[in-house]
């Protein structure tokens, strides 16, 4: 491999970067999951409970939704407020680190729109040979 993404990778190993604890696998890999990208999408303009954004990503399991809202919320991208009523009520918000992801995740978001239909024919193509 070798161009500008290369040799970041070389530099920073030559500065002495430890590879076990690399932003690529400790953030990059969270933020990017399906799950975590469709929920800072619903959460953009408003905050959300629970049950909302469960029907706003219908294919998302509970337990999953759960799962990625405490991830998001530990990594400090999403807010959870409770409202002290009976029943309490829980509320999810963006946090200014959550916005501040939007952009490059829309920007992700915008390329996988646009190449969506030659991936699917690469798809279609190694599947037809496999």
């Amino acid at each position: 491999m070798t161009g500008p993404g290369r040799a970041r990778l070389e530099k920073m190993q030559a500065d002495g970067f430890d590879l076990s604890n690399c932003p690529v696998r400790t953030v990059l890999g969270h933020v990017s999951s399906k799950w975590t990208s469709l929920i800072l999408l619903e959460l953009e303009t408003d905050p959300m409970r629970f049950n909302a954004l469960a029907r706003r990503i219908p294919d998302i399991s509970k337990r999953m939704l759960t799962q990625s809202l405490r991830d998001l919320e530990r990594d400090g991208l999403v807010i959870r407020q409770v409202f002290d009523t009976k029943p309490p009520s829980v509320v999810y918000s963006l946090s200014d680190l959550g916005r501040s992801f939007l952009t490059p995740l829309i920007h992700m978001v915008e390329w996988a729109m646009a190449q969506h239909d030659e991936i699917s024919k690469f798809r279609a193509s190694f599947d037809e040979r496999h």
